[in-house]
């Protein structure tokens, strides 16, 4: 194994955390709205952003280790994972982020947000127990509305299966939340199916969430990919506003939040 470490230190948009923990580079879903599009890494590899996916040649086991020396500095609050979904196709041979979820058992951070969209997380449910209050499983889903997906991810998970998944974690007692990450056309009955959900959503969209006030979003196509499928009223800051809005009136008791603030570590 090589001198690659798996902890990154953190800034701008994800500032609440310490850190940030990629198991792999790539990404197989593909999403056309990925900022990661426009880094580097999916600009010179050479192969579509969509199309690859490799684990990260770093040995699993040096992640309890990174992790106790980085809590002499302070709390240790990680962000699992912010450039690619931890949760690959490959994944489920790979077995990669099941065993840093293994070696978190064994020096748990003081939090760790496990950002995906794949209803393979629920084969961890066992790991995920271990880490207690100290993991949240935030699944990423932008729509209810499957003809949106198939436009905007089409390698996706289905939206019905990132739904049960979610049931099946909170059953486990799994800490849970919804992110609408970033916002796509939704159907009426989207805040209600949300509120059912999870406690805890975050709302996001292209102008607040890309990390550059939505210049990455253009870059990318967005508004002409809303305009070619007749979507451009949807493609609005005040989109976001609405769907917030919809949830506080619909059910006041939940944790609604917006963009960064919404990720945000629980204290």
């Amino acid at each position: 194994m090589s001198n690659v470490r798996w902890l990154t230190p953190t800034s701008g948009f994800l500032s609440g955390y310490s850190h940030t923990l990629n198991p792999y580079v790539g990404c197989s879903f593909g999403c056309s709205y990925c900022y990661v599009r426009r880094l580097p890494v999916g600009l010179f590899r050479g192969e579509p952003w969509g199309s690859w996916a490799e684990p990260k040649k770093a040995d699993p086991s040096k992640l309890a280790k990174e992790i106790a020396l980085a809590k002499r500095k302070g709390p240790v609050t990680v962000f699992l994972s912010s450039a690619t979904d931890p949760y690959q196709p490959l994944e489920a041979k790979s077995g990669l982020t099941r065993a840093l979820l293994e070696a978190m058992a064994d020096e748990t951070p003081d939090f760790v947000l496990v950002q995906t969209r794949s209803p393979l997380v629920t084969r961890d449910i066992d790991q995920l127990k271990l880490l207690g209050h100290k993991v949240r499983v935030s699944m990423t889903v932008e729509t209810d509305r499957e003809d949106m997906r198939r436009i905007f991810t089409p390698s996706a998970p289905p939206l019905a299966a990132r739904f049960r998944a979610l049931k099946a974690l909170q059953e486990a007692g799994i800490a849970t939340q919804v992110a609408v990450s970033p916002i796509l056309p939704y159907s009426a009955d989207f805040p209600r199916i949300l509120v059912e959900a999870a406690p805890r959503i975050v709302v996001d969209d292209y102008f607040q969430g890309d990390g550059s006030g939505g210049k990455r979003s253009e870059a990318l196509g967005m508004r002409r990919l809303y305009d070619e499928h007749g979507l451009t009223e949807w493609y609005d800051p005040a989109v976001v506003d609405g769907l917030v809005d919809e949830l506080r009136k619909l059910s006041p008791g939940h944790t609604i939040g917006v963009s960064a603030q919404g990720f945000a570590p629980t204290p």
